[in-house]
């Protein structure tokens, strides 16, 4: 499997696709199968999930880069004066 597939378990998928059928009804007035939820599901893992994936990757990074410039900052803080001038 490929680390950037995206792959959810049954229960997951089922409240997925409760969702996309709820979605379908309420804003579209169509209904949607199942079937045809999942079917849809599949396809925006396939084809859309690593734009979310990549997004979720990119914001992580973000914020651990935050809390390493703050952890470096507090290191800093914590240093005591010396003559060596760095």
């Amino acid at each position: 499997m490929d680390t950037t597939d995206i792959t959810f378990s049954q229960a997951e998928k089922e409240v997925i696709v409760r969702k996309i059928k709820l979605y379908f009804s309420e804003e579209l007035q169509q209904q949607i199968g199942s079937f045809d939820a999942e079917f849809l599901l599949d396809f925006f893992a396939k084809e859309i999930g690593a734009y979310f994936y990549n997004r979720g990757l990119y914001d992580a990074q973000a914020i651990l880069s935050k809390k390493l410039d703050d952890i470096q900052d507090a290191i800093y803080q914590l240093e005591r004066p010396t003559e060596f001038q760095r």
